[in-house]
């Protein structure tokens, strides 16, 4: 079976879907529509700007929800995915890609979330820190003994978990995994603590608009973050995209299952590879490519 997985935050680079404008009909089209839905030109900050530009999450989000979900539509009738999933912000790329949400409302969705978290981070100084080289009930177990906040937010791949929440939380907990032994106890360059409970107040405020919005059932099932379970009932996609915003991505669990529920070929569509390396690593036997340019 297909898979097709969508990447996340942090896979943006200057350049990013400039060929699929210049070369793509239907890409150009898309992307001028979504200019005129933000209010902003994207596509010059995508094409043109600085490091610092596309590092605002207002920006950032957009940016490699348009690259992955406007470089799927190009694909044409060679797009048949038979299961997708996205990590954290790319389950909305695999939404769309599986035809349970337009490109229109997925795109405001993407945008309200991102100035959401953007609040939410303001609100409350706050980071993330990747874990490397220890088992996760380990980390599970230190996060849970720090008397602040401080939680597992991303399963990545075996040996590889990022915790997040407030600045001290993180900085104690990333002391005593070190003492525990892990190989990185490493800070990440992020806005915020995402996947975390600081990220209620964006979640309330998602929550309103993620209702609002029409979503129907996919073409094939679109496997969740919070579950790391297959979904096709828009009333049950919903939930789960409400409850992303303060749950953790389980993203091995995602591709585990995937693989036990007959995936044999991963194809990473949108800007980098992380996700292909993390397949890998989740399972060396699994097949996994990256479509990432435009496709002559």
């Amino acid at each position: 079976m297909k898979a097709y997985v969508f990447p996340g935050q942090g896979a943006q680079f200057t350049g990013m879907g400039k060929d699929l404008y210049e070369q793509s009909p239907l890409a150009k089209e898309m992307f001028e529509k979504a200019n005129e839905i933000l209010g902003f030109r994207i596509t010059e900050l995508m094409f043109e700007g600085s490091d610092e530009d596309l590092k605002q999450t207002k920006v950032t989000q957009p940016a490699i929800f348009l690259h992955s979900v406007i470089l799927a539509k190009t694909l044409g009738d060679s797009f048949q995915p038979e299961m997708t999933a996205g990590h954290s912000l790319g389950e909305f790329s695999a939404l769309v890609a599986a035809g349970a949400l337009s490109f229109e409302d997925g795109l405001k969705l993407v945008s309200q979330r991102a100035l959401a978290m953007q609040k939410a981070c303001e609100k409350e100084p706050s980071t993330m820190a990747a874990i490397v080289g220890l088992e996760d009930n380990v980390v599970e177990e230190v996060c849970d003994s720090i008397e602040e906040v401080v939680v597992a937010a991303n399963y990545n791949c075996p040996g590889q978990l990022v915790i997040s929440g407030s600045i001290s939380g993180v900085d104690k907990a990333c002391e005593v995994l070190k003492e525990k032994g892990a190989k990185r106890a490493l800070k990440l360059p992020v806005g915020g603590a995402f996947h975390s409970p600081l990220m209620e107040p964006a979640r309330a405020e998602l929550a309103k608009a993620i209702e609002e919005t029409n979503i129907v059932k996919p073409i094939c099932p679109v496997y969740q973050n919070v579950s790391a379970k297959p979904f096709t009932d828009p009333a049950e996609i919903k939930e789960n995209l409400i409850a992303q915003l303060t749950a953790p991505v389980r993203w091995t669990q995602t591709v585990q299952n995937m693989i036990a529920d007959g995936a044999t070929h991963f194809t990473e569509i949108g800007p980098g590879k992380v996700l292909q390396g993390l397949i890998k690593k989740i399972d060396r036997n699994a097949e996994a490519e990256n479509i990432g340019q435009f496709q002559q």
